[in-house]
């Protein structure tokens, strides 16, 4: 059994005494990059999920909205069969401990990928926008973001500073090219590690409660250039193509190739900013500093990115010759 806590004992509490559940057997199912934590609980039914989200930190009526739209989407979301609004628990179906990043190689990674691609037309095609009541990914939503790296990479970890106006131009470039483009749903966090592989109906798809209506590039961008994994970039060329064919095709959008390929390089910087931000706060105010090894990858697509375009030249130059360095020493600590 876990080690008991306050929360623990409130979520056992209401397991055990309002649901009437005989628990067998509890352990840590997973921790992500919020206040959340999840329990896999064992009962003579089977087991269940069990997450914890503290009211104060986490908004749990959110998931349980966006679990329902995505699941009238035909997108394969957790069953909620119990909730706890006012201390912060879900009793969630069990979609187990195999998450697309366990799975994936160069054998597998076709397969897993298609269907990875099959669901998220789905959430894309499916998820009616008018009643979704959903926020819009708007540009004080995008600074926000991007002030993530600014404050917690740059100043935090690093102790360098940015010159006002490049960092401008930055979002300024990143930001127009986000607004510009087709808003869908955006599940906000689409990759590897919350695709969950199930012998059926595969993925499992978790971690959903920040969507948004964005950018029709956004979720691609994070599945594709993943912080987690990264793959050739002949092969995210092969992907990306295949799924802008697949959208044009359904009339989702009526851009060139060439533009979908900027709005997604963009939107993956921009992305990238945020996620390397929240992995250096991640380590500096939550003490989970294993976020730090997928730093030097993330901020490999940020400068490939930003040599493939010329307005972001400065910017470059200013992560080549000022943030790497520090960086690389950072990590040889």
């Amino acid at each position: 059994m876990m080690p008991e806590d306050l929360r623990t004992i409130t979520m056992f509490d209401w397991l055990e005494n309002d649901l009437l559940l005989i628990i067998t057997d509890c352990e840590a199912a997973s921790s992500d990059a919020s206040f959340r934590r999840y329990f896999r609980i064992s009962t003579p039914n089977g087991q269940f999920i069990v997450m914890d989200a503290p009211p104060a930190q986490e908004n749990i009526a959110a998931f349980i909205s966006v679990a329902k739209l995505l699941s009238q989407a035909q997108v394969n979301v957790p069953n909620i069969f119990q909730q706890n609004l006012t201390d912060g628990f879900l009793l969630l179906e069990d979609f187990g401990s195999q998450c697309f990043l366990d799975q994936l190689n160069a054998n597998t990674a076709n397969a897993l990928y298609q269907s990875a691609f099959d669901s998220l037309f789905k959430l894309q095609t499916q998820t009616s926008l008018q009643n979704a009541g959903l926020p819009s990914y708007d540009q004080a939503l995008l600074h926000r973001e991007l002030a993530i790296f600014d404050e917690w990479f740059l100043g935090q970890l690093l102790d360098l500073e940015i010159s006002e106006q490049i960092w401008n131009d930055v979002r300024t470039i990143l930001t127009n090219s986000a607004l510009e483009q087709p808003s869908i749903c955006v599940h906000r966090d689409y990759h590897s590690r919350n695709l969950m592989f199930l012998t059926n109906d595969s993925p499992g798809v978790i971690d959903f409660q920040d969507a948004v209506i964005g950018p029709i590039t956004y979720d691609l961008a994070s599945l594709l250039r993943d912080c987690y994994i990264a793959w050739p970039e002949q092969q995210v060329e092969q992907w990306r193509d295949s799924y802008f064919e697949r959208l044009r095709q359904a009339e989702l959008l009526s851009c060139s190739a060439e533009q979908f390929k900027r709005w997604f390089d963009l939107m993956g910087l921009q992305r990238h900013l945020k996620a390397i931000g929240i992995f250096s706060r991640l380590h500096l105010r939550d003490g989970k500093s294993n976020y730090l090894d997928d730093i030097p990858r993330t901020l490999n697509y940020v400068t490939t990115v930003c040599a493939a375009y010329p307005e972001l030249a400065k910017f470059n130059d200013f992560l080549r010759e000022q943030v790497i360095p520090v960086t690389n020493r950072l990590h040889q600590l």
